[in-house]
């Protein structure tokens, strides 16, 4: 059986396109990419949602709290040879009132629930790896999502890498922080989603880590 790895994130992981209020196609999107280089011994899970979170339940929106979907998420896709999850940047709205430290929280009960839902596990060991979300830039309170996000997200989002790095190395989780391997800027009409460049840099930088992690089993 192939090894799958399940890519739990929001519209970043979707493959939302802010050009053309649309999705990225297979030959774009950073999970696609990534089942290509890694080849037919992997199976890649896209599970990507737009506007998910951690944790938080979403006033507006039905659906959208990670942890509410992660156990069946799991359960659907056993055996997982690993778990990548991407999330943070949803939880940075005003309207969440959460900041670094409280979304910090919310990736722990993430991985918590994860590595409690032992019967998904191939090999019965859970194989988690936290990946921080390139930060909002700045420049989104001037765009048309600034009215919906709120205010303080770009400064909440710069946070995260600490909070998840510390997180990680406390659960014995891997970790990948997409600012540091991502050199694409984000697009430049809402400064939150990955450009096509983006998604081809962030599928690299997953492929070199998810073959060292699998090396070393």
């Amino acid at each position: 059986m192939k090894k799958h790895i399940i890519c739990f994130g929001d519209s970043n992981t979707h493959g939302y396109c802010a050009m053309n209020d649309g999705r990225f196609d297979e030959n774009e999107r950073w999970t696609c990419l990534l089942q290509k280089s890694l080849g037919e011994d992997y199976l890649i899970l896209e599970e990507g949602l737009s506007g998910r979170t951690t944790c938080l339940r979403d006033p507006v929106f039905e659906g959208l709290s990670g942890l509410d979907y992660l156990y069946p998420c799991l359960m659907s896709h056993e055996p997982v040879g690993l778990l990548v999850i991407m999330l943070g940047t949803n939880d940075t709205k005003e309207r969440f009132s959460a900041g670094a430290p409280a979304i910090g929280l919310g990736m722990i009960r993430l991985v918590k629930k994860a590595i409690a839902t032992t019967d998904c596990w191939r090999d019965g060991k859970s194989q988690i790896l936290i990946v921080t979300p390139q930060n909002i830039g700045k420049e989104y309170e001037h765009s048309n999502v600034a009215g919906t996000m709120g205010k303080g997200c770009a400064e909440k989002s710069q946070g995260l890498a600490a909070e998840y790095k510390r997180i990680a190395g406390q659960f014995g989780c891997y970790y990948l922080d997409a600012n540091e391997v991502v050199k694409a800027a984000p697009n430049d009409i809402d400064h939150m989603h990955l450009t096509a460049q983006g998604h081809k840099e962030l599928a690299e930088a997953l492929d070199k880590k998810i073959r060292e992690i699998f090396e070393q089993q």
